[in-house]
C-alpha cells in the first residue's frame, strides 16, 4: 500500500481513538454541548415571541441556527486550537519525525474533531425537538438535507480552522479570531432573522460558511413556511451547495501549503522557545 495511504489509515485510526476518549471526557462534552446548552435555554425563554410577519415561534426559529454555530465552534475553532496547543507541547514535532506523520496527524484530529460536530449537533437537537414546538424530525428530506449540508459545511471550515492553527503563534493568539466570530454570529441569522438587518449587513453575512450552514439546517428543520422570513423568501439549496463547495475548494487548496509551511518551521528549537514563552507568561 502507498506510504501515504498507510498513513491516512492510521489517521482514522487515531481519530476513532480520540472521538472515543473525547465522548467519554466529562470535560470534552462540558466544552461541546456548553453553548449550546445556554443558548437554546435562552431561546427557550423567548418561545413566546414569534418571527416577524408570521405566528412562528422565534425560540423555534432560533435552534438550527444555534445548531450551526455549534458545529463552527466545535469545527473549524476546537481544530485550530487543537492544532496551536500541539504545536506548543511538541506534539507535532514528534508526528513530523515519522514518514508521513504529519499526514496521519491531521487525518486523526479532522477524523476526531467532525465526530465531536456531530456529537455536537445530535444531542442538543434531541431535546430542542422535544422543547420547541414546529421542528421536524419526522420527514425523510430533513435527515437527507441535515446529512449533505454538515458534509459540505464541515468540507468548508475544518480546512480553514486548520490554517488559522498553523498561523497562530500561540493558543492566546487565537483570540484576535474571537471578535468577528461574534460579529458574524450577530449577523448569521442564527438568533434573528438576517432579512431584518440591511442590505449591506446581509452582503456580509452571506460571504462566509456560517450563514449559508445555518440556512441549510433550517431549511430542514424549519417547515417550508418559514422560507418566507429569508433572503429571497427561498432555503435557496443551490446557492447554499455553491457558496460552500467554493470554500471548500478554495480551502483544501490553501491549507496543504500553509500545513507544509508551518511543519517545516517546526524543530526542537521552536518548542523549547515557545514554552520558555508560555512559562514566563504564567510567571
Amino acid at each position: 500500500m502507498n506510504p501515504r495511504a498507510k498513513a491516512a489509515l492510521a489517521g482514522l485510526r487515531r481519530g476513532r481513538i480520540e472521538l472515543r476518549q473525547s465522548v467519554t471526557s466529562a470535560q470534552d462534552l462540558w466544552g461541546a454541548l456548553f453553548f449550546p446548552a445556554v443558548a437554546l435555554l435562552v431561546m427557550y425563554l423567548l418561545r413566546g415571541r414569534t418571527v416577524p410577519g408570521t405566528a412562528f415561534s422565534l425560540g423555534s426559529q432560533a435552534v438550527p441556527g444555534i445548531l450551526a454555530l455549534n458545529v463552527v465552534l466545535n469545527g473549524m475553532m476546537a481544530l485550530a486550537m487543537t492544532l496551536t496547543m500541539d504545536r506548543e507541547d511538541g506534539t507535532l514535532l514528534r508526528a513530523k519525525a515519522t514518514p508521513n506523520g504529519v499526514i496521519g496527524y491531521l487525518v486523526g484530529k479532522i477524523t476526531g474533531r467532525a465526530g465531536m460536530v456531530l456529537v455536537g449537533l445530535l444531542v442538543p437537537l434531541v431535546p430542542s425537538l422535544l422543547l420547541f414546538d414546529g421542528l421536524r424530525p419526522d420527514r425523510l428530506d430533513t435527515w437527507l438535507i441535515l446529512a449533505w449540508v454538515l458534509a459540505l459545511g464541515l468540507a468548508a471550515i475544518m480546512p480553514f480552522g486548520a490554517i488559522l492553527g498553523s498561523l497562530a503563534s500561540s493558543a492566546q493568539g487565537l483570540g484576535v479570531v474571537t471578535v468577528p466570530m461574534m460579529a458574524l454570529m450577530a449577523i448569521s441569522g442564527a438568533f434573528y432573522p438576517v432579512t431584518a438587518f440591511p442590505g449591506w449587513v446581509q452582503a456580509i453575512a452571506q460571504a462566509f460558511p456560517l450563514y449559508w450552514i445555518g440556512l441549510g439546517l433550517r431549511s430542514a428543520l424549519l417547515p417550508a413556511g418559514l422560507s418566507a422570513a429569508e433572503i429571497g423568501a427561498s432555503w435557496r439549496h443551490l446557492e447554499t451547495a455553491a457558496v460552500l463547495g467554493l470554500w471548500a475548494v478554495a480551502g483544501f487548496a490553501a491549507a496543504p501549503a500553509v500545513l507544509r509551511r508551518m511543519a517545516r518551521r517546526e524543530s526542537g528549537s521552536a518548542v523549547a522557545a515557545r514554552r520558555a514563552k508560555a512559562m514566563q507568561r504564567l510567571m
